[in-house]
């Protein structure tokens, strides 16, 4: 997997949309490549809450997210099924530093 070539993808096609960020570990290296899909605000409002998603190292899967969050994202559209392979909850320690 080039993860180099993913984040360039990602944030190239999001661009104006929505912003990527590359942060350092989020203490569940085990399911590397891991993306969290923020809410926007109005999704947020709508009861929107980040989704993780691990082990995205399908280039397929980089599409499916930009179509998502092109349609609204979490709270305002309901992510493509073929995403539903990668979703993961992790532990709330993990969340808590994410979301504070």
């Amino acid at each position: 997997m080039d993860h180099e070539a993913q984040l360039a993808e990602l944030g190239a096609r999001l661009a104006g949309l929505a912003m990527v960020r590359r942060t350092g570990c989020l203490d569940v290296c085990e399911r590397s490549n891991v993306i969290v899909v923020q809410p926007s605000a109005e999704g947020r409002r709508a009861g929107g809450r980040p989704v993780w998603l691990g082990g995205v190292n399908d280039p397929g899967a980089a599409t499916d997210i930009v179509a998502w969050v092109n349609g609204g994202g979490p709270g305002l559209a309901d992510p493509p099924g073929i995403l539903d392979l990668y979703l993961f909850s992790p532990s709330r320690r993990v969340r808590n530093e994410l979301e504070g």
